[in-house]
């Protein structure tokens, strides 16, 4: 089983309410081999929601709230669900506060990117799933 960022599912959940469909991501889900997930949902936020971006160890939204408690319960509740079904990969949305992985934006909310990890991506790596992105999965 792989777990996938939700909104790469079609799933209307980014900040914007919104999604960020990926044609090859849905197929595997109308498959049945994938679990989406959205790590910020499962924290607790609302959406829509305010952006928000990390900035050294906090996670703040673009009008200066700290949600980082809310990325680390929803980063724990995704490693969980990850536990549950045995799942050894995820397909997670590059650049996003909970989901990047090796890049994300760098905190001031202009639109420039630094290597770095979302905080779900992060506790998944740690503790053994392979990360890939919309921008580099292959099925093996």
């Amino acid at each position: 089983m792989i777990l996938v960022s939700a909104c790469l599912a079609g799933i209307k959940c980014k900040y914007d309410g919104k999604d960020n469909a990926h044609e090859k991501i849905i197929e595997l889900v109308r498959q049945g081999l994938t679990i989406p997930v959205c790590p910020e949902q499962l924290g607790g936020l609302p959406t829509p929601r305010p952006p928000s971006e990390i900035t050294g160890q906090n996670v703040i939204t673009i009008d200066g709230i700290n949600v980082t408690e809310n990325f680390q319960k929803g980063a724990e509740e995704t490693l969980r669900i990850a536990k549950l079904v045995n799942c050894k990969k995820a397909i997670l949305k590059q650049r996003s506060p909970s989901c990047g992985f090796g890049f994300i934006y760098d905190g001031t909310h202009s639109g420039k990117v630094i290597e770095g990890n979302g905080i779900t991506a992060e506790l998944l790596h740690k503790n053994g799933i392979k990360i890939l992105t919309e921008e580099d999965f292959q099925i093996e």
